[in-house]
């Protein structure tokens, strides 16, 4: 269970703000970036904190650095790039795609979600929708939640009818309704093959292989709310970590 209490370093605070600057098409593919001692004095840090989180901006495949030139957007390429190293990151979702209700929020028995969810009785509010980016849709995800969960949505207009679009999280909603906010989160990754459903709402063949995403989200009190399991098409969808080494 990764945890999201540590304080963010300035660098990683900084990279984050840049990256969803250029998702959000604030600055177009090839166009340079301001220079090191433009975001440091814009931001009041230090050149080497630019730096830094340029170099793992420039790991991601977000930017890349021409000697004498500058900092440039990198070209997107029609693949959706994201990297997820945080909460804060997966709420930021709404940046730049949208959210397209294919199943609205409902009361149902799944005692394999349940189960996960830690409940007492069987029964969940869930809810499935595709995510879309510039019009393309590369994920199709299924929300399960603990009944008192789903019931702080039941006013959420965007989840309540079949096609229903929005730039919103589920966790971006929650975290504005749950008494204690979500902390963390547990993640596993496997391969599956498209049903026909998850076919017709990525426009592959069914049985074409996907990238499965599962995630149990947590309270500050280490409860389960919410429960997401999502299915990417690869040749729309990118995924990746940056992993550093602790230094003690």
């Amino acid at each position: 269970m990764a945890s999201t209490g540590r304080r963010e370093s300035s660098y990683s605070a900084l990279a984050r703000e840049v990256r969803n600057d250029i998702l959000a098409g604030r600055y177009a593919d090839g166009r340079q970036l301001p220079t090191e001692a433009e975001f440091a004095e814009r931001h009041g840090v230090s050149r080497q904190t630019v730096r830094r989180a340029f170099q793992d901006l420039v790991a991601e495949g977000m930017v890349y650095r021409v000697p004498g030139r500058g900092t440039f957007a990198r070209p997107r390429e029609g693949t959706y790039l994201r990297q997820f190293g945080s909460v804060e990151d997966l709420m930021a979702l709404s940046v730049d795609t949208r959210m397209d209700i294919t199943v609205p929020l409902h009361r149902r028995v799944d005692v394999a979600a349940a189960g996960r969810l830690r409940l007492t009785s069987d029964a969940v509010s869930s809810l499935a929708f595709r995510r879309l980016h510039d019009a393309v849709p590369f994920c199709v995800t299924t929300v399960y939640l603990p009944p008192r969960v789903g019931g702080l949505l039941q006013d959420v207009a965007e989840l309540a009818a079949e096609g229903a679009t929005s730039a919103v999280t589920i966790i971006g909603l929650l975290d504005t309704r749950l008494a204690a906010p979500i902390a963390e989160a547990d993640q596993s990754i496997t391969v599956a093959a498209a049903d026909p459903s998850a076919a017709r709402h990525l426009g592959c063949a069914p049985g074409h292989p996907l990238l499965r995403i599962d995630r149990l989200y947590y309270d500050t009190e280490g409860a389960p709310v919410e429960l997401a399991i999502s299915h990417f098409l690869p040749e729309h969808y990118s995924y990746r970590t940056h992993l550093r080494r602790s230094v003690t």
